[in-house]
C-alpha cells in the first residue's frame, strides 16, 4: 500500500469494507439469535444449570456483538471511521469467539481436549472471512495469531476436577442442536466469503478500469496530467487556470534539410533518440513535456521552483546533446545541435477536447517568447537563451551560473527590449546536420 492512487483506492476500500463488516456483524448476530431460539430455547427450562448459564452468557455476548455491529456501522456511515478502529474491531471479533468457547469449557468443566467440539469454535471461519474483507495482510495475520494463540491456550486447560457427567456432557456437544449451530455457522462463513469474493472482484475491476482510463489519457496528455484527470474529473480541468510557469522550447538545428537526404529509418532513429534524451532530462528536472512537434519539444515547469528546474533542465539537455554528438562522431555520423529557449511568465493552461481526443494546451505571450528565444539561438550562435525573467523567478545571478548577457532583443508586439542571457557557444565551423543553415549574424526576432 505504498504510493499514489493504489494507496487511495485501498484506503477507500477499507472504509467501505468496515461498512460491510458492520452489516455482516449485525447479520451474524441476528442469525445466531434465530438459530439459538429455534434449536435450544424451548428446552431452556429442562436443561441442567450449567447449560442454562452457558446459554444466558451466549445471549449476552450475541447482544453485545449486535451492539458492536450497530455502533461501527453508525460511525462508518457518519464519516467517523479511523484506521485504528479496524484493529479494535478485529480484536473484539476474536474476543467474541474465544470468550464463548472459554465459557463453554469452564462451565462444563471439560478438559481443553474437547475444545473443538464446542459450537463457538465454528465461528473461526466467519472471523477469518471478516479479516479477508479488509484487504490487509497484516490484519489477517493478526487475526490468525490471536485465534491460534487463544485456542492453543484453551486446549492445554485442565479443570481441577472432571465431573462424573463429563462423558454425557461431551456427548451432548455432538447432539442435534449443537450440530445445527455448526452447520449454520459454516453457512454464515460461506455468505461472508461470497461477499468477500464479490468485493475483491469489484475492486479488481475498478482498479483495472482506472488503470485503463489513465493509460488512454496518457495517449493524448502528459503522464503527470493523466492522474489529475482521473482524480479531479475532466470538467474541472476544462475550466483551465492562469498560473506562473517556466516554458522551454528545444528544436534540432537544420533537421528539415538534413532529413530530406536521409532514409526514413535513419530519420526515425534520430527523432526517437532525441525524444528519449529530452524525456530523460525532463524527468530529472520534474518537467512536464507538453508536446512534441516533429524535431522540437515544449516543456513546462510548474510550481515555485519551476524557474530553477527549467535552468537545470536546459543544462541537462545541453549535456545530453554533447554526449549524443560524441557518440555519433565515434560512429562516423554528424553531431547534433539544438536551440533551447527559456522564459518565465503567466500562461493560461487547460484541457480541451472530449474523452475520445483530449489535448492539454498552454496559451499566452510567455509561450510565444520562449519559442522566439529558441529561434534566436541560430542567429546568436549559442545553444541556449534564457530571459531575465527566468533568473529573477529563480532568485539567481546569471553570471554566477555561467550565463553571459546578450544585447536586449526587440520582439514583435513589444515596445521595450527584452533582457536575455546565453549559455555556451556553438562552433560555427564544426560540421553537423545544421552546418550549412546557420546564419552568421544576430538578428531581431
Amino acid at each position: 500500500m505504498r504510493g499514489g492512487p493504489d494507496r487511495d483506492l485501498l484506503r477507500q476500500a477499507e472504509v467501505e469494507a468496515e461498512r460491510v463488516v458492520s452489516l455482516l456483524r449485525i447479520g451474524v448476530s441476528l442469525g445466531l439469535f434465530v438459530i439459538f431460539f429455534a434449536t435450544v430455547w424451548e428446552n431452556v427450562e429442562t436443561v441442567e444449570d450449567y447449560l442454562r448459564r452457558q446459554w444466558l452468557f451466549a445471549l449476552a455476548t450475541m447482544f453485545s456483538y449486535l451492539a458492536l455491529g450497530v455502533f461501527t456501522l453508525w460511525r462508518a456511515r457518519r464519516g467517523m471511521f479511523r484506521s485504528w478502529m479496524i484493529w479494535t474491531g478485529v480484536t473484539l471479533d476474536c474476543a467474541f469467539l474465544l470468550a464463548n468457547a472459554w465459557v463453554g469449557l469452564e462451565n462444563t468443566s471439560l478438559p481443553g481436549g474437547v475444545t473443538f467440539l464446542l459450537p463457538p469454535i465454528w465461528l473461526v471461519p466467519v472471523v477469518l472471512a471478516f479479516a479477508v474483507l479488509r484487504f490487509n495482510p497484516y490484519l489477517q495475520a493478526y487475526t490468525v495469531v490471536l485465534i491460534v494463540a487463544g485456542l492453543s491456550l484453551m486446549i492445554l486447560w485442565q479443570p481441577e476436577q472432571v465431573p462424573v457427567q463429563a462423558a454425557e456432557r461431551a456427548l451432548f456437544l455432538l447432539s442435534l442442536p449443537p450440530n445445527v449451530i455448526r452447520i449454520s455457522m459454516i453457512a454464515l462463513a460461506g455468505v461472508v466469503l461470497v461477499v468477500a469474493a464479490y468485493r475483491m472482484r469489484a475492486l479488481l475491476h475498478r482498479s483495472i478500469t482506472e488503470a485503463q482510463a489513465r493509460t488512454n489519457l496518457t495517449r493524448y496528455l502528459p503522464a503527470q496530467l493523466a492522474g489529475r484527470l482521473a482524480d479531479g474529473g475532466l470538467e474541472e480541468l476544462r475550466q483551465g487556470q492562469r498560473q506562473q510557469v517556466a516554458v522551454l522550447f528545444i528544436d534540432i538545428c537544420g533537421f528539415t534539410r538534413w532529413s530530406e537526404e536521409r532514409d526514413p529509418q535513419e530519420v526515425s532513429a534520430l527523432i526517437t533518440e532525441f525524444r528519449r534524451r529530452v524525456q530523460r532530462a525532463a524527468a530529472r528536472s520534474n518537467g512536464l513535456i507538453d508536446k512534441y512537434i516533429g524535431d522540437a519539444a515544449m516543456l513546462l515547469f510548474e510550481g515555485q521552483d519551476g524557474a530553477n528546474r527549467v535552468l537545470g533542465c536546459a543544462v541537462a539537455l545541453e549535456a545530453e546533446l554533447a554526449e549524443w554528438s560524441d557518440l555519433r562522431r565515434k560512429a562516423g555520423e554528424m553531431p547534433v545541435t539544438a536551440g533551447i529557449g527559456l522564459h518565465w511568465g503567466e500562461v493560461f493552461s487547460g484541457v480541451v477536447g472530449n474523452a475520445e481526443r483530449l489535448e492539454y494546451s498552454v496559451f499566452g505571450d510567455t509561450v510565444n517568447i520562449a519559442a522566439r528565444l529558441e529561434q534566436l539561438t541560430r542567429s546568436a550562435n549559442v545553444p541556449i537563451i534564457a530571459s531575465e525573467a527566468v533568473f529573477q523567478a529563480a532568485g539567481t545571478e546569471p553570471a554566477r551560473e555561467g550565463w553571459s548577457a546578450l544585447p536586449p532583443v526587440h520582439l514583435r508586439g513589444r515596445s521595450n527590449g527584452l533582457a536575455i542571457f546565453a549559455r555556451g557557444q556553438m562552433q560555427p565551423d564544426a560540421p553537423d546536420i545544421a552546418s550549412d543553415q546557420r546564419p552568421g549574424a544576430p538578428a531581431a526576432v
